[in-house]
């Protein structure tokens, strides 16, 4: 039953997915909090750009999808700052500028040998010793920056105003967490996929919230959710030959429909108690 145990390229899908699970859920909740689920889908359309450089340079696709990520997000954070009422613009400019970069790219690059459907939807066998360095490695910033400023980021999250009032460097913290959640785009990359990242960022969030009671909580459940989701679609993918981040993203919205059932369920046998 455990035979993909025995096998490199399952033990390192697993590491990454373990990884995955821990690193979305803790950066996606400041995401959903902050009304920016869709900066997922605008930076992972500029990670298929970097892939597609990578491959014209023959440079490693894990480096050029994370420099083009931090040059996007400091690009959003740039728009912001001139759309301060219309933030949304920010995401939109960069999510339309990355999928046609990435549409012209592709095309230059498509006599080369590259498989770029792995890329866009998730591969279990794609992941190297190298990628899982890197995974680490990011990581680690993203929880060493959390543990220093998580309490300034959740107080910006609730009230930027306030925050910044009270004397917190809002610019600084809000440029960083964005290049952060460039970083976590590059770490899901290889399981879930370019065009599935979004959904590691936000659905473990949205499920938690309908049945927490608090952001604790919430917190939890999402590294709950992110690890059953991610675990058990990589050992799918592997015994049916699928596309990982489509089984991972289908257990996510199956669990979002349960929460959503059982709130609803909940609410109803309150008020026939009552």
């Amino acid at each position: 039953m455990l035979d993909f145990l025995h096998f490199d390229f399952m033990q390192r899908a697993l590491i990454a997915g373990v990884i995955i699970g821990f690193v979305a859920p803790l950066i996606g909740v400041f995401v959903v909090l902050r009304k920016m689920s869709l900066i997922g889908e605008s930076l992972s359309h500029l990670a298929l750009s970097g892939v597609a450089v990578s491959v014209l340079f023959d440079i490693n696709p894990v480096i050029g999808a994370m420099a083009f990520c931090i040059f996007g997000s400091l690009g959003i954070q740039a728009l912001k700052e001139n759309y301060r009422k219309f933030e949304d613009i920010s995401l939109s400019v960069i999510m339309s500028a990355g999928m046609a970069l990435a549409v012209v790219l592709i095309g230059i690059s498509k006599n080369r040998a590259v498989n770029f459907m792995s890329y866009l939807f998730g591969s279990i066998g794609s992941i190297s010793n190298f990628d899982i360095i890197v995974m680490i490695f990011l990581s680690l910033v993203i929880i060493v920056f959390l543990k220093l400023y998580f309490y300034k980021l959740f107080y910006i999250s609730f009230d930027e105003e306030g925050a910044r009032v009270s004397g917190i460097s809002v610019k600084t913290i809000n440029t960083i967490f964005i290049v952060l959640v460039s970083l976590v785009i590059v770490i899901c990359m290889r399981i879930v996929g370019i065009l599935l990242i979004s959904s590691m960022l936000v659905i473990p969030i949205a499920s938690a919230m309908r049945i927490s009671k608090s952001f604790r909580s919430t917190l939890i459940l999402s590294f709950l959710f992110s690890q059953v989701s991610v675990l058990s679609g990589i050992i799918l993918s592997y015994y049916y030959d699928l596309a990982s981040g489509g089984i991972i993203v289908l257990i996510n919205i199956f669990i979002l429909l349960a929460c959503i059932v059982h709130k609803k369920v909940s609410v109803c046998y309150k008020k026939n108690c009552s």
